[in-house]
């Protein structure tokens, strides 16, 4: 189905839903309390690709990469309108900067290990340390960044990854208006036990213009989003195939 009629019913569907049906209405919940969606496919629309700790990255995956101005990479299709939201950021008198982009699989087993080993020796048990480290750190293979369509922002004058990164002037900037530009920011600090990664006020996505104005409006994170709009593919080819055995008969 065209995204574009999708997200058009997915927003008539979604004034007529209460929040808690998004769960009821959606894939079932696992043991931790988090929502499993089915993950769309690349071929499908790149821009909804679900990497989380529930869909690994497709073992085949590809993406062409365009440098940065500070040689980090990213997707080339979401080159432009990044680059337009940190030159609009920059007109409001602010100085965003891009920390971390697209990573190889090699670099995101290195983090991962390295957030282990420090857990370790801050006194966690094994077992203990791999759940935290997951909280954080994506496990190899589940991490958005390796689909070159996430960044990690933040202000020039305050580069540490904490929740005071939300206090900068650059955040605020960026969360008001990331939409505008097709992003969304990907882990709110409410969505925790949906996306399974804690609250990052530095980490955005691209998902394309008309999906993040649908999450703008709705208030879903990314995997509620993506729940909702299977219900409402769901419920317009009922809806047809209703309406084309009607005027068979």
């Amino acid at each position: 189905m065209n995204v574009a009629r999708c997200a058009a019913a997915l927003l008539t569907a979604l004034m007529l839903m209460s929040p808690a049906t998004y769960a009821a209405d959606g894939a079932p919940a696992t043991q931790a309390g988090t929502v499993q969606t089915t993950p769309v496919q690349a071929e499908q629309d790149w821009q909804l690709l679900l990497v989380n700790p529930w869909n690994k990255l497709p073992e085949d995956y590809t993406v062409e990469l365009k440098k940065l101005p500070n040689g980090l990479q990213v997707d080339a299709r979401i080159y432009d309108d990044l680059t337009a939201m940190l030159s609009d950021c920059r007109k409001a008198g602010l100085r965003p900067l891009v920390c971390s982009a697209y990573r190889s699989s090699e670099t995101q087993t290195r983090l991962y290990n390295n957030k282990i080993a420090r857990l370790r020796a801050a006194g966690y048990s094994k077992e203990a340390a791999i759940r935290e480290a997951g909280r954080w750190v994506a496990v190899p293979g589940t991490s958005e960044h390796q689909t070159g369509l996430a960044v990690d922002l933040v202000a020039s004058s305050y580069q540490v990854l904490d929740r005071k990164q939300e206090q900068t002037a650059e955040q605020k900037w960026l969360m008001e208006h990331c939409w505008e530009y097709g992003f969304i920011l990907r882990y709110p600090s409410d969505k925790s036990a949906v996306t399974g990664i804690g609250y990052e006020p530095w980490h955005y996505r691209y998902v394309g213009r008309e999906t993040s104005k649908a999450i703008q409006d709705s208030g879903l994170c990314l995997e509620e989003y993506l729940t909702a709009l299977e219900n409402a593919e769901k419920n317009i080819h009922t809806n047809e195939n209703q309406e084309t055995a009607k005027a068979v008969s």
